[in-house]
C-alpha cells in the first residue's frame, strides 16, 4: 500500500513536471514568435516631396502593422550626423530590417556598412550609398530624368541656347541627374550651361540662388532644375525679376503646383516623374525580408515619365499632398 502511494505521488509529480516542460516549451515558441520590427530612417520634411514620402512611409508601415503584425519605428533627421545616430539606435534595438533614405550619399555610406556588419538587411530609398551595403535599392530613374530633360531642351531650343542648371545637395541623385543632363546637352555645340548652382532641394534656397543668377546673366533661354520644389523657387524669382527672355523651366518629381502651372500655360513646361510613393515599395520589401523572403531584385528603378501640358491631366491629382 505504501509502495502504491509512493508510485502514485511519483506519477503526479511526473505529470506536473511534464506540464512545466510543456509550458516552458510554449514560452520558447513565443520567443521565436516575437514581433518583427522594421526600422525606418528618413530625412526631415524640408520640402514637399520629402514630406509626401514620409507620409507614404508611415501609412504603408501602419498598414503592414495592422495586416501582418509587423511593427516599426521611424526616425527623422535634419543632418547626416543626426541620421547616423538614429541608425546606430536602430542597430542597438536589434530591428529586423532597416529602411534608409540617406541625407547625403557619402556621409551615410559608413553607416550603411555598420548596418551590414551588424547582419541587418538594409533597404535604401532614393539616394544610393557608395558601397555595397544595401540589400535592395529602390529609386527613380535619376539618370533617365537628366537625359530626358536634356533631350527636351535640345528639341525646344533647336540645339541653341544659354541654360541655367539648379542642382540638389551632394548625393547620387544630384550626380546622376546632372551627368545625364550634361551629357545630353553636350552633344549640341550651340547649347551652353552658363550657371550651375545648388538649390539644396529647397524652394527658398532656389529662389535666392536664382535671384543671384538672374542678376549676373542678362540672357537666359531656359532653366533645368533637378526637383519640382526648386523649380517653384526659380519660377518665383523669374516672376519677381520681370524677366521675359526665359522660354521655359523644367523640374523633376511630379508636384501638384507644377502640374497646375502647366495647366495654366505657365513657364513650367515639363517635369519628369519621381514619385515619393516609391518608399511604399521599400517598406513592403523590408517586410518581406523580415519574414524570411529573398528579394526578387536588388535594384528597383521607377520610370522617369515625361509630363507636359499634353498629358498632365493623366497625373494631376487635386487632392495630392505633393
Amino acid at each position: 500500500m505504501k509502495k502504491l502511494l509512493i508510485l502514485s505521488l511519483a506519477a503526479v509529480f511526473g505529470l506536473a513536471g511534464c506540464g512545466g516542460n510543456e509550458e516552458a516549451g510554449s514560452g520558447g515558441s513565443g520567443a521565436e514568435d516575437e514581433t518583427l520590427m522594421i526600422g525606418i530612417s528618413l530625412p526631415s520634411a524640408t520640402h514637399g516631396w520629402m514630406g509626401a514620402l514620409i507620409d507614404s512611409a508611415e501609412k504603408q508601415a501602419q498598414a503592414l502593422k495592422e495586416s501582418e503584425g509587423i511593427d516599426y519605428v521611424m526616425t527623422n533627421a535634419a543632418d547626416p550626423n543626426k541620421q547616423a545616430n538614429d541608425v546606430d539606435d536602430l542597430i542597438a534595438q536589434d530591428v529586423d530590417v532597416i529602411v534608409m533614405l540617406p541625407i547625403e550619399s557619402a556621409a551615410l555610406t559608413p553607416v550603411g556598412q555598420k548596418v551590414k556588419d551588424a547582419g541587418i538587411p538594409l533597404v535604401i530609398v532614393d539616394r544610393e550609398l557608395e558601397n555595397d551595403a544595401a540589400t535592395v535599392v529602390v529609386k527613380g530613374d535619376n539618370e533617365g530624368i537628366g537625359v530626358n530633360a536634356g533631350k527636351y531642351f535640345i528639341e525646344q531650343l533647336n540645339g541653341q541656347g544659354k541654360i541655367v542648371e539648379i542642382t540638389g545637395p551632394p548625393s547620387s541623385v544630384t550626380e546622376q541627374r546632372g551627368s545625364g543632363f550634361q551629357e545630353a546637352v553636350a552633344s549640341q555645340e550651340g547649347m551652353e550651361i552658363i550657371a550651375s548652382q545648388s538649390g539644396d532641394f529647397s524652394t527658398e534656397k532656389s529662389l535666392e540662388v536664382m535671384q543671384n543668377i538672374l542678376q549676373a546673366n542678362p540672357q537666359i533661354d531656359a532653366v533645368f532644375t533637378q526637383d519640382d520644389g526648386m523649380a517653384l523657387g526659380v519660377l518665383q524669382a523669374i516672376k519677381e525679376a520681370g524677366r521675359t527672355d526665359i522660354k521655359f523651366v523644367t523640374g523633376a518629381g511630379g508636384a501638384k503646383e507644377v502640374f497646375e502651372d502647366m495647366k495654366n500655360d505657365g513657364l513650367m513646361k515639363a517635369t519628369f516623374l519621381y514619385s515619393p510613393k516609391m518608399v511604399e515599395d521599400a517598406v513592403k520589401i523590408a517586410a518581406d525580408i523580415a519574414q524570411g523572403e529573398e528579394p526578387a531584385e536588388k535594384m528597383v528603378v521607377k520610370e522617369a515619365t515625361q509630363v507636359t501640358k499634353e498629358n498632365v491631366d493623366e497625373y494631376y491629382d487635386p487632392e495630392s499632398k505633393f
